[in-house]
């Protein structure tokens, strides 16, 4: 059963890239059926999409095929751990997580055991807690507020860290910088192709 997008997404992301938490916590629960799998997620205040998975995501997500090249699948910026979460249900791969915000980290994990799903998840910046391991897949919906710097540190670092001819799975809007971000990936690897466009939003995928 596909996944029918409610209109309850939230875009509050003040405090989602910060290491430490500083709003309150407001603790909360939503229920997601995707591929005939069912979810449940914990959410909260200071982390990015808290009352839905967000838009972006779920395109990403819908239109995601994994390559069949040996190696674990990362989760870049995992927030509370969706994609982690459901690819863990609906891969063979071994799944890592990784996400700087230590509340979403926190909840990450709590949504790993809430829904019997297996990862090894680590809360740093980037790659910076990844153990020394190479990749098949690595899968982003970058924080773009967290500055270009950043996000172009993030596609850096999957071409380090990716197998050969491993792919790097991007979602970003038009509106936040897809042609720019289109041309640095370019520069960067072997093929670029974009997937899929919906309500502005583009999934694109990089063969390295």
């Amino acid at each position: 059963m596909s996944l029918g997008y409610p209109k309850l997404f939230s875009l509050n992301m003040s405090h989602y890239y910060d290491h430490e938490v500083k709003v309150s916590s407001a603790p909360q629960t939503f229920n997601l059926e995707f591929k005939n799998e069912k979810f449940i997620f914990q959410t909260d205040n200071g982390v990015f999409s808290k009352k839905y998975i967000d838009f972006g995501t779920y395109v990403l997500l819908k239109n995601y095929v994994s390559n069949d090249i040996d190696g674990p699948i990362l989760d870049m910026c995992c927030g509370y751990g969706p994609v982690g979460v459901i690819l863990g249900k609906l891969t063979t791969k071994e799944i890592y997580m990784t996400e700087i915000n230590e509340r979403a980290y926190e909840l990450a994990k709590k949504n790993l055991e809430i829904n019997n799903v297996s990862a090894k998840i680590y809360c740093g910046d980037l790659y910076e807690s990844l153990p020394n391991i190479n990749f098949s897949e690595i899968i982003v919906n970058p924080p773009i507020r967290a500055g270009k710097k950043t996000v172009f540190a993030i596609y850096d670092g999957a071409l380090e860290r990716l197998v050969p001819n491993g792919s790097l799975w991007v979602v970003i809007q038009k509106k936040q910088g897809a042609d720019s971000t289109k041309k640095y990936l370019t520069d960067l690897f072997t093929k670029v192709e974009v997937i899929s466009k919906e309500k502005g939003y583009q999934i694109i995928r990089c063969i390295k």
